[in-house]
């Protein structure tokens, strides 16, 4: 057998891989839904259910999608310029902190100004999160995918400090959560009575913009050109090290995005469980998404609606919640596996390597 690269390889079939991933992760799904004595098509219509079955459903599935799209998208952006970053757990948290901290009271702003400050504030941190390993990077040759993955157990340590430090509530009789955020600085509901939040809205706001950055401006055109061919792109006069600078703090800003999405639309006050794994899930939604940031929206979606529905149907059948990770795990493996026969063609040889 020979492994080929594919001279014109099929758009469409490039562009359906996620949604054949998709399908199949559900279908290899089944088998341990059979092993554990449940019906497979009456399980996944109780997930269907458990997402589109009511106006709540569906509210809980965006509340859900709202920082999968951010981290998702920061994912998307960095990998697009070949920039690994792994650390967009600990830049959410980044980002939630220094919301805490400007919305908690901490400083003395009037309500107008205190939710853009929160937003800003919570930004720029996650944006320090990753310019500091792209430093290491350009300067010293440091594998990002070790440091930033590395730095997300320092900011989780450093959080807990925190917590139980600067940031813990007085009124919260010695447990490790910080102070609430302020009325005027949550971000506003989108239905009442209801989770989602208008986190929702800048998070579909900024898809759009990154993917109108991507394709139609000069700074997309650089930033491909870097992912694609560094070396190349330093010949035709791009600057890469700008460039990697420019889409690391981009990058982690959307994480930092996701924490004050989190702490400011949610939850509204931190503790060190504020995030359930978002930042390592929005590697696996960017990758079904292809890196396509319009794509991630719709990746984040589909994640978000797995986890949603394996709730309700792990109550209405007794089958493990944990269903859901395997069909994210199943689904990012035949991306890959998809991506892999998009690109090449496998031939038989014979013996002596002439074609069979």
């Amino acid at each position: 057998m020979r492994i080929e690269p594919r001279e014109n390889p099929s758009r469409a079939f490039a562009l359906g891989i996620p949604v054949l991933s998709a399908l199949i992760a559900l279908a290899l799904a089944a088998i341990p839904l059979l092993a554990a004595g449940a019906n497979p098509i009456a399980a996944y219509g109780q997930m269907l259910k458990g997402v589109f079955g009511s106006v709540f459903a569906i509210s809980e599935m965006l509340t859900r999608a709202t920082p999968l799209i951010f981290t998702g998208l920061a994912a998307a952006l960095a990998f697009r310029a070949k920039l690994w970053n792994i650390g967009a757990e600990g830049q959410l948290y980044l980002g939630a902190m220094a919301a805490v901290a400007v919305g908690s009271g901490l400083l003395d702003i009037s309500g107008v100004l205190l939710v853009p400050l929160v937003i800003v504030m919570g930004a720029a941190a996650g944006a320090a999160g990753m310019v500091a390993p792209t430093y290491l990077k350009v300067r010293f040759g440091a594998d990002e995918v070790v440091t930033t993955l590395l730095l997300n157990f320092i900011i989780l340590i450093f959080l807990q400090m925190m917590l139980e430090g600067p940031l813990q509530d007085p009124m919260s009789l010695g447990w490790p959560q910080s102070a609430p955020i302020l009325d005027q600085g949550v971000l506003p509901p989108l239905m009442d009575r209801m989770r989602v939040h208008s986190g929702l809205i800048i998070g579909l706001v900024l898809a759009a913009a990154a993917q109108f950055m991507l394709v139609r401006s000069v700074w997309g055109f650089k930033l491909r050109a870097v992912g694609e061919n560094a070396p190349a792109a330093r010949h035709a006069g791009i600057n890469v090290n700008r460039s990697l600078f420019g889409v690391a703090a981009i990058s982690g800003a959307l994480a930092g995005l996701a924490g004050v999405s989190e702490v400011a639309g949610l939850k509204g006050y931190l503790t060190t469980d504020l995030s359930p794994g978002f930042g390592y899930t929005g590697i696996v939604v960017a990758m079904l998404a292809g890196l396509s940031p319009a794509g991630v929206v719709i990746a984040a979606l589909f994640i978000a609606s797995v986890f949603v529905g394996a709730d309700s149907m792990s109550r209405a059948m007794g089958v493990s919640s944990f269903l859901a990770d395997l069909v994210v795990s199943m689904s990012l493996l035949c991306v890959l596996i998809g991506g892999f026969l998009a690109k090449f063609r496998i031939e038989r040889t014979g013996r002596r390597g002439a074609k069979a």
